[in-house]
């Protein structure tokens, strides 16, 4: 799964707004002091503020007191609901959803890999909120990957081995 610059930036600018977002809606936060908190490019930023906002996860407000705020709680925003919100769906082979592929032969079971894989992702993605993210406190799942040295490696096995 290759994560855009897109999803990567509301991402970012997510958690600086889960961090204002204290016990209720927090001050609105101005794109321009997300942009120069996280260094993302304004033009960028206000794109990906707008999807935000139409997709319903976060409100925002014109004006010297205007800003942007989260909709919900960090706790009711998962990463899940932000990559598709950005992207689309979590795993898409060629541009379908794996149900609907069918393989043939030895390639039969290559439609249940794809599964597995979505289904992992959702296990990972549908399970992370931004307030986990934003506290320091991720789901075991996502403390066990990590503590497995493979995790921290781009190819496995290592070259050389």
């Amino acid at each position: 799964m290759q994560i855009s610059a897109k999803t990567d930036y509301a991402l970012r600018a997510l958690c600086v707004l889960a961090a204002a977002y204290g016990d209720g809606h927090g001050p609105a936060v101005k794109a321009a002091d997300i942009a120069e908190a996280q260094g993302i490019p304004r033009t960028f930023l206000d794109s990906i503020l707008l999807d935000l906002r139409r997709a319903g996860v976060l409100e925002s407000r014109r004006g010297p007191d205007g800003g942007h705020r989260l909709a919900r709680p960090p706790y009711a925003v998962t990463v899940a609901d932000v990559v598709r919100v950005m992207d689309g769906p979590l795993a898409l082979v060629h541009g379908h959803r794996p149900e609907a592929l069918v393989y043939e032969g030895p390639a039969a079971r290559l439609q249940d890999v794809w599964v597995a894989v979505r289904a992992g992702l959702r296990d990972i993605l549908e399970r992370t909120t931004i307030e986990q993210v934003v506290a320091g406190k991720l789901p075991s799942v996502i403390t066990a990957l990590n503590g497995d040295a493979r995790s921290w490696t781009s190819v496995w096995p290592p070259a050389g081995r």
